[in-house]
This record gives C-alpha cells, structure tokens and sequence, in this order.
C-alpha cells in the first residue's frame, strides 16, 4: 500500500472480526514500532503484547476497554514510556546533563516519542490490511496492570492498541468523526507566520 493511502485510511476501528492476526503481521507492526524516533537515540520504549491466553487474561480482568467491541480484538499492544532512559541518557558525557533533572526537559519527550512508536502500530496495522483502536485506561488500574503481567514500575502506560480485522467498514457507530468534522488544515496549519 503507498505511504498516502496508508495515511488516508488510517482511523480508530472499534469492532472487529474473529479472522486471527497472521503472526507475520504481529511481527511487521513490532519491527516497525522500534523505528520512531528517540531523544538522544534513547530508546525509552517497551511493548507487552497480547494475544491467546495472556489477552484473554486482560479480558477477564479489566474494565477499561474502548467499548466492549473492541474486546473481539485478536492482539493488543501496550506502548510503555521508560522516563529514567531518557534521564539516563542524557547524563552520559556526550549529553551532560548529570543532574538528570526533568527541569532540563521543556516537554516530556519520553511521552511523545512512545506516541510516535504508537503512531508507527497503527499506521502498519493499516499497511497490513488490519484495523485498530488507542484508547486510554485510567492511573488507577497501573498498579494491577503491573502486577497481573509482571511490568516493571518504571514502565508508564500510554494506553493500549487494540488490533483485528475490521468487522465493518467506514467510520464505527459512536467515532466521533461521525459528529464532529476534521478541521481543514487552513485553519491548523500557519505558513510562515501565525
């Protein structure tokens, strides 16, 4: 698929079918998840991926889905932010922050760049003829995420990605581009001057 199409036809699919994922595809999304880019060459993402048993487990076990549709999702993603990596790496001699402050970050980069590896999943699940769905689960479900699946403190959640094959077409009831128009890029993007 070329890289426009991809991009066109890249939204948040909320139902999908039973089709299993192939693992060549799993395998796809995951390679290119590790390509976004990092502050520094950072590196300070992670993914725990779902499938069989252990995402039967999540199921079971969690409250937070993106409706309950999105639970016939054959595969979920969690996209994991590692702050310390990035605090980490630029206290090494060629960044020289040693302090390893936050202070010296006007953005939480390690925020941004695991948005990127999770833009880089859904954009392959697109290329792969797969659909998907980011949603968000609350703070408070952290600590027993953790625990049921062994991830380490450091690891912050950005949310997770659910990924199957679409059981419908077009926009899924409740999306809220159903309700709610894109903005045309005249009125977001500045050229030259604000």
């Amino acid at each position: 698929m070329e890289f426009q199409e991809v991009v066109r036809r890249r939204r948040m699919v909320r139902k999908f079918s039973d089709q299993p994922v192939s693992e060549e595809s799993i395998q796809r999304i995951m390679r290119n998840a590790v390509r976004g880019p990092s502050a520094g060459f950072s590196q300070g993402q992670a993914f725990l991926v779902l499938r069989g048993e252990s995402l039967e487990r999540l199921k079971k076990n969690f409250q937070f889905w993106a409706g309950e549709d999105a639970k016939t999702a054959q595969v979920v993603v969690i996209p994991f932010s590692v702050k310390d990596v990035y605090l980490d790496r630029y206290a090494q001699p060629d960044k020289g922050w040693t302090d390893r402050s936050e202070a010296n970050w006007p953005v939480p980069y390690w925020y941004i760049d695991t948005g990127m590896a999770a833009l880089l999943i859904l954009q392959t699940a697109v290329d792969e003829g797969l659909g998907a769905v980011l949603f968000g689960m609350a703070e408070d479900d952290w600590p027993q995420l953790r625990a049921e699946f062994g991830i380490p403190e450091t690891h912050v959640p950005i949310g997770l990605i659910a990924i199957g094959h679409p059981a419908e077409e077009g926009i899924s009831e409740g999306a809220s581009p159903r309700t709610r128009k894109r903005l045309p890029a005249e009125e977001v993007v500045h050229w030259d001057q604000w």
